[in-house]
């Protein structure tokens, strides 16, 4: 058995998960609670992933991560190597392909909690952020634990 190929799958499923988490987590909330007229732009981008095909999407991020794209002109320039082909690219790679299956979950859990607790929270004075980590994080628990299971696992796929 290729134990290399295990520990680099278990690695980048690890650094997948912890990136979409700090990423997922702000993303969701801004889904779930902005009113903005557009927002169902940034949700159809997040949902992309689900819908292209997966050797569609590979095409499209070697593109972006080439070395003639700007984002393969300022990491060959910041790292002095390209990013397509490395560890570091399948992170970037993996972390758009699994996007959707961290936020959206993550973002109907938010959803889903009742308003009336967290406006409850502002009139007793708490700030937003107590708010969130008080109230809307601990109920929403299910939600970031699905979240988390299905990157670990779509990403180990």
């Amino acid at each position: 058995m290729d134990w290399q190929a295990l520990l680099l799958t278990l690695k980048l499923d690890l650094v997948v998960c912890g990136l979409l988490v700090l990423i997922g987590v702000p993303l969701a909330f801004w889904l779930a609670f902005c009113r903005w007229r557009w927002k169902f732009l940034l949700e159809a981008i997040v949902a992309l992933p689900l819908v292209l095909p997966p050797t569609v999407l590979g095409f499209y991020m070697l593109l972006a991560m080439g070395p003639r794209s700007p984002l393969g002109k300022a990491y060959g320039w910041a790292w002095g190597h390209g990013l397509p082909f490395t560890f570091e690219g399948l992170v970037v790679a993996s972390v758009v392909y699994s996007l959707p299956f961290m936020v959206q979950p993550i973002a109907a859990a938010f959803a889903a909690v009742d308003p009336k607790l967290i406006a409850a929270s502002a009139v007793l004075g708490a700030s937003r952020r107590r708010t969130f980590l008080r109230v809307v994080l601990p109920l929403s628990l299910a939600g970031l634990l699905t979240g988390l299971v299905l990157t670990f696992a779509h990403t180990l796929g």
